[in-house]
């Protein structure tokens, strides 16, 4: 079974170019997405598509980018695809995952999209350990304040402490106060 798959970003847009590239493609069923950003790969249609899929059965889109805009979610996707012995199609791009050259070209895709997250993943520890070095704090900001960890401290003296109602007083949760507790301790 051939199954399609249509998005536009926003309600004013129309799906019928992509519904008739799709019918003529031979899908035998077409899922829709109107009015949903292609930034978020959580989507009601795609996800019914997904889920109609079987093993040999196609999935087929008119272009890459109705799947999705970052080329890490497409790339995700049809690996999901591809674990459930499903094909992919991009009919625009070419893109077909039953040719060997479709394969090769998906998987050079996949190999840049890899190398660009190693890419960002390695920036970002640059500037980490950059900001550190200039003593700046890197990541969330602590969930207590010093005048509230004096607090718990002070709790911590007594012969029952009430930690659960310092965590609503603070409003944190009983274990992010456990994790400041324990490291008091420590």
């Amino acid at each position: 079974m051939n199954v399609g798959y249509a998005r536009v970003s926003t309600d004013d847009q129309c799906l019928d170019l992509q519904v008739a590239a799709l019918g003529a493609a031979g899908c035998d069923r077409i899922y829709e997405d109107h009015g949903v950003s292609g930034a978020l790969m959580d989507r009601p249609g795609l996800a019914h598509a997904l889920d109609a899929l079987s093993a040999g059965d196609q999935f087929v889109v008119w272009r890459l980018d109705r799947l999705g805009r970052s080329l890490s979610g497409v790339v995700q996707t049809v690996d999901l695809l591809a674990r459930k012995n499903v094909e992919f199609r991009s009919i625009t791009e070419g893109l077909d995952t039953t040719s060997n050259c479709g394969r090769l070209i998906f998987h050079i895709m996949a190999a840049l999209a890899e190398f660009e997250r190693d890419l960002i993943s390695e920036r970002t520890r640059a500037g980490m350990r950059a900001a550190i070095g200039r003593g700046k704090r890197v990541g969330r900001p602590p969930a207590l304040s010093e005048r509230q960890l004096q607090e718990v401290s002070h709790e911590l003296g007594r012969p029952v402490p009430d930690l659960s109602g310092l965590a609503d007083r603070f409003g944190v949760s009983r274990r992010t106060l456990a994790r400041h507790v324990k490291r008091l301790e420590g």
